[in-house]
């Protein structure tokens, strides 16, 4: 699975975005992808997962209420709307994607295939 993330940029504290993650190859197999981000010097955290076959989100407590995941099934798309943004949310958010419905935002490394990331600024 090739993951293909869009949509980061720079914005003002309060402020939304839109990011959105192509997926290609062996997408009929992937049952759960999700979204993380990274800040400088830390290690990858979750911030919202979707299974993809029963439209189930989780959500992490980061950005809970701030933040809705969806998907395109029919074009392999990833979603992730984020809103009231904050400077403390200025990090790489990846997409990944797992073939199993056990994979967890909690635990990054359940999740096998990722993108490249897209960097989100807020000020």
């Amino acid at each position: 699975v090739q993951l293909v993330e869009s949509g980061g940029g720079s914005v003002q504290a309060g402020g939304s975005l839109l990011l959105s993650c192509a997926a290609s190859g062996n997408t009929y197999s992937t049952n759960c992808m999700g979204w993380f981000r990274q800040f400088p010097g830390k290690e990858r955290e979750g911030v919202a997962s979707l299974d993809v076959a029963q439209e189930i989100a989780t959500y992490a407590d980061s950005m809970k209420g701030r933040c809705s995941v969806s998907q395109d099934k029919a074009n392999s798309r990833l979603y992730l709307e984020m809103s009231n943004l904050f400077p403390n949310d200025t990090a790489v958010y990846y997409c990944a994607a797992a073939m199993s419905t056990r994979a967890k935002i909690q635990f990054p490394s359940t999740f096998p295939f990722w993108g490249q990331g897209t960097q989100v600024t807020v000020s």
